[in-house]
């Protein structure tokens, strides 16, 4: 088995139907006006386990041990290129709990990924994320900074100053914490 390796060439994943819900007891007004989708797409964008049910293509090649990159991740069929068709094909199970393949393929594996309880941890971070976007929307329709590196404002003897990095909103998932939440779901 010395020097072999697999390779996924190609995923394609379906959108979910719906995202999980989520209590917004505890969220502010305007992190509830946010919408969902916005908040599960950059949680699932960041990391590899999904918390909505939905059908997932991988194309796999070479041979050696490959397990989905995707979690949770219950695979529904695997299929060998040969002839110039896709022909139903069962893998070995490999000895790290993936699939061995022992020719070169391609491999085409079909799951169903996502689904299951949301953790608390993934709950939090969705909030953290929520509140963010939150304050980003805030701060560019009343205070017109968002993207602004630096913005004085002087009323009389009151004055504020606000100094971010123009690249603040990018950053949220790391500088709202979301990101050190989801740190153990990055990978499968």
């Amino acid at each position: 088995m010395e020097g072999l390796m697999t390779a996924t060439i190609k995923e394609s994943e379906d959108a979910p139907a719906s995202y999980p819900g989520i209590s917004y007891a505890g969220f502010s007004t305007e992190a509830t006006a946010i919408g969902p989708g916005l908040i599960w797409e950059r949680i699932e964008h960041y990391t590899r386990w999904r918390f909505s049910a939905r059908s997932v293509v991988w194309i796999v090649e070479g041979c050696g041990e490959w397990a989905p990159p995707l979690a949770p991740a219950t695979v529904t069929a695997t299929e060998v290129w040969e002839n110039d068709a896709w022909a139903a094909f069962t893998p070995t199970p490999g000895p790290l709990g993936g699939y061995r393949f022992d020719g070169h393929g391609p491999y085409r594996i079909t799951a169903n990924v996502g689904g299951g309880t949301v953790p608390a941890a993934v709950q939090e971070a969705f909030q953290r994320l929520a509140e963010y976007f939150a304050d980003a929307r805030e701060s560019a329709s009343t205070r017109g900074t968002a993207g602004v590196v630096k913005a004085d404002v002087t009323i009389g003897q009151l004055s504020e100053m606000t100094t971010r990095s123009p690249a603040w909103v990018a950053k949220a998932m790391e500088l709202s914490g979301a990101g050190d939440l989801l740190r153990p779901y990055r990978r499968t």
